[in-house]
């Protein structure tokens, strides 16, 4: 294995049973992810792409193949294990942005601190850093319902950084956002990506928000059917 991969998928399979029918939502996928790569997954509705973010996040396993995370076959761990991953090495944004309501930008972005040893003391200023990064300082104590759309998604990509995390996982992010709304969070994405050097992976059913990614893979039928690795903004 190469030490540039942060990702190494190898005959990665996913089979649901339903009743008594089996699903297969993913077939033998193969794929590597290097550190500092800004990926997009695409594919039409039941091609798998959720699927395949969920077991890139630790939210599921592999019903065969294998999946390496920093050398890690993390597909081999129990559910502990992987919530431990989860915490320590990850980062979520999702469409519907999952803040909780009544509470502030600052206490949404302290969250995932909670469930790490952070000592109390630094959470204030650990998500105070991380919603400057998306462009909210001075909006630390607004509540939620006093956000706009592309805030409370800034919000949630500050709470998905805030543990610094090794990979950014982000599910239509801009889903639920106008198309200036959604370049904008698209740009933030970018920047992080450019700068930090934070490995992106995002799922979109949008070509122009593909576009922002620098390799891309298309989906149907649970596998891969199309792919660009030449690792240049399309």
């Amino acid at each position: 294995m190469e030490n540039s991969n942060l990702i190494q998928l190898e005959n990665i399979s996913r089979t649901y049973k339903i009743g008594i029918t089996e699903v297969r939502a993913l077939k033998s996928v193969s794929y590597n992810i290097k550190h500092g790569d800004l990926v997009a997954i695409m594919g039409p509705s039941g091609s798998g792409k959720s699927t395949l973010m969920n077991i890139l996040g630790c939210l599921d396993k592999p019903t065969g193949g294998k999946y390496f995370l920093e050398a890690q076959e993390v597909s081999t761990f129990d559910r502990n294990k992987l919530a431990g991953i989860r915490n320590k090495k990850i980062g979520f944004v999702f469409q519907n942005f999952n803040l909780l309501s009544r509470t502030t930008a600052l206490e949404n972005t302290e969250l995932p601190l909670l469930y790490s040893n952070v000592p109390s003391k630094n959470t204030k200023e650990m998500a105070m850093k991380s919603l400057a990064q998306v462009g909210l300082a001075g909006r630390e104590l607004h509540k939620t319902n006093q956000l706009s759309g592309g805030e409370q998604q800034r919000v949630a990509i500050a709470r998905a950084l805030v543990n610094n995390p090794t990979l950014l996982l982000a599910d239509e992010p801009t889903g639920n956002l106008d198309t200036k709304t959604g370049n904008e969070i698209m740009e933030i994405f970018t920047r992080l990506n450019k700068e930090k050097k934070i490995t992106i992976v995002l799922v979109t059913h949008d070509p122009e928000v593909a576009e922002f990614a620098s390799r891309w893979l298309y989906l149907r039928d649970g596998d891969i059917v199309k792919q660009d690795n030449t690792g240049e903004k399309r």
